[in-house]
């Protein structure tokens, strides 16, 4: 629908400009973020820049942004509601070293089985939950502080202000590319709302609406460098059974979230990120926060999206979008807070528009239903519930559903051979799906003395086909048969008990599967 997606290479100009609109963009989700975990608003900026600056200059996606995200947020609420935020500060140390093992240990490939109908649903989910939390700008407060939707001039000039900044990012690479739309975009709505004195919620507005009564007149988005210290827990076992539940999810959610994020911008880049080194990166990053006052965060599929669609392709654009959100917080705060509500939102809603996977509903007309409905299912709970359930959920349906639909595929051809023994061609996988459609392949009984279970057209998946064909072989002997295995890979071979006496076997010919190594990550 829009062409969203650029292609050029890396440089400096692009990565730049990239970056300062990315920071305009994180201000107002790091604050709204830091509100949902019920923590100071610096808290969430802090862990923006934090995130930002490390996982941008040793993360493994170069273009990816990372920050204080809400799937991580709503994991942090109890936390910090029951035990308060120096224990939270704690929590994301621990998360951080746990991410740090995963990319050590390698296990960033693991999110190669997330299989496309889940990245789907993933994508589409998120680009739904992004549009839903814009929703929430055309709110405002009523005299008693109830929360009512907008309505007359107000909604009005709100509206104008989205469709102006959409039209600009959709128009303005048509005429010319030598600077990202969407910083024009807000440059422009904020200078026509400034200039023609619009009564429009501002991003100091927005800060306002979340703070008590009391706070609200000296609200601001002015701070100091986070300082470095240790999170104020007692260093005992108490303490870890406190936060290590915490903490693992954290980790969890943060990997998930920036792997599936990763692979989408390798996808719209032509490009291949590395994975387990961004685990190291999420790792060190969130590591840091927990001790500079940051609640941690993971990669951003909304600023990710905006960066890349800017130009945005190298490191520099990330470590850009980190040190201009600090210059914000240092030096620019009266500016920063200027900025119209309705002018991110409207790049907030050009990002759903290029994020939802518009070719995703051919699958939803097509002939594969159970596409389709692991499609719907991720997309579903990635919007009710969050993205790490959904994708657990997604792969465990999925491998359900792929199980479902091979165990009746496995088969065999009989023949008499010239020396006349029977043989059973196998055809499809023998995996604990098909186990009971393999048993009832054979004939001990009524079968010759002679008979031969060729696998060159089959292969054992698991420990349930070597227990079925174990099994087999018992049956076969208990009837005074010999049971002759051929073309069975040496890895099944070893596990064999019972029937590995009967392997025939032939060096040049017998298979040998090859397993997905780490070089690539």
């Amino acid at each position: 629908m829009f062409n969203l997606i650029t292609k050029s290479d890396s440089n400096v100009k692009n990565d730049v400009l990239s970056g300062i609109t990315v920071a305009l963009a994180l201000v107002p989700e790091a604050v709204a973020f830091a509100f949902v975990a019920g923590v100071d608003p610096m808290v969430g900026l802090y862990a923006a820049f934090m995130m930002g600056l490390i996982t941008s200059a040793i993360g493994g996606r170069p273009g990816m942004i990372s920050g204080a995200t809400g799937a991580m947020a709503v994991v942090m609420v109890a936390l910090v509601a029951q035990h308060g935020v120096q224990y939270l500060f704690a929590a994301v140390i621990l998360a951080g070293i746990l991410q740090i093992l995963a990319g050590v240990f390698k296990l960033g490939k693991f999110i190669r089985l997330v299989p496309y109908p889940v990245m789907l649903g993933f994508v589409n989910g998120l680009a739904i939950v992004i549009f839903l939390a814009q929703m929430g700008q055309f709110k405002v407060l009523d005299a008693l502080g109830n929360s009512e939707w907008m309505s007359g001039t107000a909604l009005y000039i709100m509206l104008g202000l989205v469709v102006l900044t959409m039209a600009i990012i959709h128009f303005l690479p048509k005429i010319t590319t030598a600077v990202p739309a969407s910083l024009v975009a807000i440059l422009t709505v904020t200078g026509i709302v400034h200039g023609m004195d619009l009564d429009s919620r501002t991003v100091i507005d927005f800060v306002r609406d979340m703070l008590p009564e009391a706070e609200k007149a000296t609200a601001t988005l002015a701070g100091e460098l986070p300082s470095f210290a240790i999170p104020m827990v007692e260093f005992n076992l108490q303490t870890l059974y406190i936060i290590l539940p915490t903490a693992i999810i954290l980790a969890l959610v943060g990997l998930i979230e920036s792997l599936l994020t990763l692979t989408l911008i390798d996808e719209l880049t032509d490009t291949r990120g590395s994975s387990n080194k961004e685990c190291i990166g999420q790792g060190v990053a969130n590591g840091v926060n927990g001790f500079f006052g940051g609640m941690g965060g993971c990669a951003m599929i909304g600023q990710s999206m905006i960066n890349i669609n800017s130009g945005g392709r190298g490191r520099l654009s990330g470590i850009t979008a980190a040190i201009v959100l600090l210059a914000f917080i240092l030096f620019l705060a009266p500016w920063i807070e200027m900025i119209p509500l309705a002018a991110l939102v409207g790049v907030m809603f050009m990002v759903v528009i290029g994020t939802f996977e518009w070719a995703s509903l051919r699958i939803l007309r097509g002939a594969n239903k159970e596409d389709g409905f692991v499609l719907l299912l991720v997309t579903g709970v990635t919007v009710i519930a969050d993205l790490a359930i959904a994708v657990i959920v997604g792969v465990i349906v999925s491998a359900l559903v792929f199980a479902w639909k091979h165990a009746s595929h496995i088969s065999a051809k009989t023949r008499i051979d010239d020396e006349g023994w029977k043989v059973y061609e196998l055809d499809g996988p023998l995996f604990f799906g098909s186990v009971s459609y393999f048993r009832n392949l054979f004939d001990v009984e009524n079968d010759p003395s002679d008979v031969v279970i060729e696998f060159e057209g089959s292969r054992i998946w698991d420990s349930s086909g070597i227990d079925a064909l174990d099994g087999l072989a018992d049956k076969y002997q208990k009837a005074g048969k010999k049971l002759h295995i051929r073309h069975i890979s040496p890895e099944c071979r070893t596990l064999l008990v019972k029937a590995q006496k009967f392997v025939e076997i032939n060096v040049n010919e017998d298979p040998r599967y090859k397993i997905a190594t780490d070089k690539l990550d």
